[in-house]
């Protein structure tokens, strides 16, 4: 299980691609989220950030058959079409993956301490996330 949280890029054909070198391996599904339009910066506080990523992994990996799995956020100043975040999943079949991809993605969206600013203001939190993120109870 990798959890990095990083200002630097990430190549996520390489991530995904590592986590299929198990032959156990029968997918792996992903998410890369991407800026959209306006720039910017990510804060996180570092320790509190990382610790709750790997909650989040474990948690899928009660509920789900996961083999692996990468996440990596960044934080700093991102323009558009700058990554900000991957998760991949790695399982013995496909469903098993998309399940733990996405709701890996709904927990982080939520319950991991990330601030966004873009332009002049804190972005506040999205109701559509905390819905995301119910269905999951």
């Amino acid at each position: 299980m990798k959890v990095s949280v990083q200002s630097q890029d990430f190549d996520a054909g390489a991530e995904m691609r590592a986590l299929s070198r198990d032959p156990a391996v029968g997918a792996v599904a992903s998410f890369v989220g991407v800026v959209r339009e306006v720039a910017m910066a990510l804060e996180h506080y570092p320790g509190m950030t990382e610790r709750a990523l790997h909650q989040i992994v474990e948690e899928a990996r009660s509920r789900w058959q996961v083999l692996d799995c990468t996440v990596i956020h960044r934080t700093g100043a991102l323009q558009p079409t700058d990554q900000i975040v991957l998760v991949a999943v790695a399982s013995g079949h496909r469903a098993d993956a998309f399940a733990a991809c996405e709701f890996i993605m709904d927990f982080l969206k939520t319950q991991a301490p990330f601030w966004k600013k873009e332009g002049a203001g804190w972005v506040e939190a999205r109701a559509s996330d905390d819905q995301a993120a119910e269905r999951w109870k």
